[in-house]
C-alpha cells in the first residue's frame, strides 16, 4: 500500500470512530471508502461492533459486503441510517460536494438524505474552494430522455458527455438509467442550479450534494484533518 492510500485508510478508519453498536450503517461507494467497509468488516469479526446492519448504496457494495460478512438490510426494515460513511469528488468550503464519479449517485443520495449523520472521506485533492473546478457534475436521466436533457444542460451552459465503459459501451447504473456528465466548469450558484435540474422530469438525479455532509474527513500529506460546519 502506497503512502497516500494509507492516508486514506487513516481517514477510513477515523470515519470508524463515529459507529456504535447496534447502528443501522449507510455504505457509500468508492475506492476510498472500501478501506472503511474493511475495518468494519474486521470489527464486527472481532466483536468491537456488534448488531449493526447496513443498507448498501451500490450492487458492487454490496457484494463487498457480503464477502466481509457484514449484515445487509433495506428501508423496509429500516427507515432511518443513524451513520452513513461515504465519499465524493469534491467538497467545497460549506461542505457541498459533488458526488457520483464512481454511478452510484442516485442510491448515495437516498442513504444522504435518510441519514442522521453522513461522513464523507477524501482526500486533500478533492476539497476546493468553488464546485465544478475539478469534476464535471454527474446527472442521472432515464434513457429515453438523454438526448433531450443532453441538449437541455447545454442550454444551462455545460458541456455534455454521456458516460461510457471503458469498452465503449453505455454505461448503466445501477437502476438502469444513463448518465450524463455536465461541464459547467466552476459552479457559482449551486443551489441554483440544482433547482433547475430538480424540475427536469427526465432527470432522474445530479450528483449535487448540497447540505447533506455532516462531517468531512480529509487524508493530507500531514495528516488527517476533519471539516464541519
Amino acid at each position: 500500500m502506497n503512502s497516500w492510500d494509507q492516508l486514506k485508510k487513516s481517514a477510513a478508519l477515523q470515519a470508524l470512530e463515529f459507529l456504535e453498536s447496534g447502528m443501522v450503517v449507510g455504505l457509500g461507494t468508492g475506492s476510498t471508502v472500501r478501506f472503511a467497509l474493511d475495518g468494519l468488516g474486521e470489527r464486527l469479526r472481532t466483536g468491537e461492533l456488534k448488531n449493526i446492519v447496513a443498507i448498501s448504496s451500490s450492487i458492487q457494495t454490496e457484494k463487498i459486503a457480503h464477502r466481509l460478512k457484514i449484515p445487509l438490510t433495506d428501508f423496509t426494515q429500516h427507515s432511518q441510517i443513524d451513520v452513513t460513511i461515504d465519499g465524493a469528488d469534491e467538497v467545497d468550503d460549506q461542505l457541498n460536494l459533488i458526488k457520483g464519479g464512481g454511478g452510484a449517485l442516485l442510491r448515495e443520495k437516498v442513504l444522504a438524505q435518510a441519514s442522521r449523520q453522513n461522513i464523507i472521506i477524501v482526500d486533500a485533492s478533492k476539497v476546493t474552494g468553488v464546485l465544478g473546478s475539478k469534476w464535471a457534475l454527474p446527472v442521472e436521466v432515464i434513457p429515453f430522455a438523454a438526448e433531450i436533457e443532453n441538449k437541455y444542460l447545454q442550454t444551462l451552459g455545460a458541456s455534455v458527455e454521456l458516460r461510457k465503459t471503458p469498452s465503449g459501451d453505455i454505461f448503466n447504473t445501477d437502476q438502469n438509467n444513463y448518465i450524463l456528465d455536465a461541464n459547467f466548469g466552476q459552479i457559482s450558484d449551486p443551489y441554483k442550479l440544482a433547482a433547475d435540474l430538480n424540475q427536469r422530469a427526465g432527470i432522474v438525479e445530479h450528483g449535487l450534494f448540497l447540505n447533506l455532509a455532516s462531517k468531512v474527513i480529509v487524508a493530507e500529506s500531514t495528516g488527517i484533518r476533519i471539516l464541519e460546519n
